[in-house]
């Protein structure tokens, strides 16, 4: 009788272990679980439609190597990169598939007048047929089934961006402006900000534009795109008007969006490549083993 007691326990004793594994198990495992089941809150993100002319010269694949590093960390990006050039060419066809970004590869050679500089300053001016390339695939992305809403954002490929940028300009609802850095002759050039709305501009260069801010200082709601087809950048304006060239379409002054927390923080930089010397091989002693087969 003692022994059969002995057996009623030891199985009873099986079955409590076995109830507290179950238990610690299925407590453990949860998080997993849980994580398995919870959707992907990026997928209600707005898309940040990003904007990048783009031209060759040695320090072009190193400027989009760095850009397109830094876009890596942003969720629901799409890299619109637009060739200054007569063709596509390999160096940005490879950086693009190699980046895992989602990215339209586009291409327009600008129509340079006479006896000026293709990236020089008034009607010269870069990245206007390019802009507009982009801006004409965008408007039949936006109609397509595909086409998700969101905000454009122009892009320097060697402009500097911290990914707070990113995470502003996806509260915006018509367009949003906020300070660039190292820009116009100044420290900073930013809006002003009075009661939450923008009362003026800081900025010493060209002072009287419309919008005295730079094409990093603001981002526009995709859908304006759709509802004035017309808006679009010019040759026929001067130097330093582009902005306010495309702004004049969608927004004015008084609809203007402060972000950077009313526009007192800095999370863009106007920054620019300085042009590498290269010393020429006719000028070396020594012939240098040629190097033509490298991509640099």
């Amino acid at each position: 009788m003692h022994l059969f007691n002995l057996k009623i326990i030891k199985k009873q004793y099986l079955a409590l272990g076995m109830l507290v594994f179950v238990v610690l198990f299925l407590f453990n495992s949860k998080p997993a679980f849980q994580c398995q089941l919870t959707p992907d809150s990026s997928a209600y993100l707005p898309t940040i439609y990003g904007i990048t002319p783009t031209y060759a010269r040695l320090a072009q694949k190193a400027d989009l190597t760095r850009l397109s590093q830094t876009l890596m960390l942003v969720k629901n990006f799409h890299w619109i990169v637009i060739e200054d050039s007569a063709s596509k060419t390999k160096l940005v066809e490879n950086l693009l598939k190699e980046s895992n970004l989602k990215y339209t590869h586009l291409n327009v050679k600008t129509d340079k007048p006479k006896g000026s500089s293709n990236h020089g300053n008034g009607s010269t001016a870069s990245g206007v047929e390019q802009r507009n390339m982009a801006l004409d695939w965008l408007r039949g992305h936006l109609r397509s089934p595909e086409g998700t809403p969101g905000v454009v954002f122009f892009m320097d490929d060697d402009n500097t961006y911290a990914l707070k940028i990113f995470d502003e300009m996806r509260k915006i609802k018509r367009v949003g402006v906020w300070p660039v850095g190292i820009v116009g002759g100044m420290r900073v050039e930013m809006p002003l900000v009075t009661d939450g709305k923008v009362s003026g501009y800081n900025a010493v260069w060209k002072p009287y534009r419309p919008f005295p801010i730079d094409m990093a200082g603001f981002a526009i709601n995709a859908t304006l795109f759709l509802d004035f087809p017309e808006a679009k950048f010019s040759r026929k304006v001067q130097s330093g008007f582009q902005e306010s060239e495309i702004l004049k379409y969608v927004v004015t002054q008084q609809e203007l969006e402060p972000l950077a927390e009313n526009c007192t923080k800095v999370y863009v930089w106007h920054t620019r490549t300085q042009k590498p010397s290269i010393i020429s091989p006719k000028k070396l002693k020594k012939p240098l083993v040629p190097d033509n087969h490298i991509e640099v």
